[in-house]
């Protein structure tokens, strides 16, 4: 397992992986979803949003903590052996 921190912003004219935030953990990916953050559904976009932009199945990414924080940590089980590399693309707003 591997988890990794993002910093959702809910609200977005346009859904967008990609960017670097220092956050309370550390580095974080930037998620821009749609959704509003009402009834977790901005939390769960961002889980879809996550999955795809890794190239993993949606089952295998479940939030850790931060479901009431725009500062999140996924757990990503099983990930693939390139995780670092897609991870360092997406962090430099690829």
């Amino acid at each position: 397992m591997r988890v990794v921190a993002v910093r959702v912003k809910p609200g977005a004219s346009r859904a967008r992986v990609g960017g670097r935030h220092e956050g309370v953990n550390g580095p974080a990916l930037v998620l821009a979803v749609q959704e509003r953050a009402v009834d977790g559904r901005a939390t769960e976009a961002a889980r879809v949003a996550l999955a795809g932009a890794l190239g993993v199945p949606r089952s295998s990414v479940s939030l850790r903590s931060g479901a009431a924080s725009r500062d999140k940590l996924f757990a990503i089980k099983d990930p693939p052996s390139d995780l670092d590399d897609r991870l360092a693309r997406l962090l430099e707003g690829a």
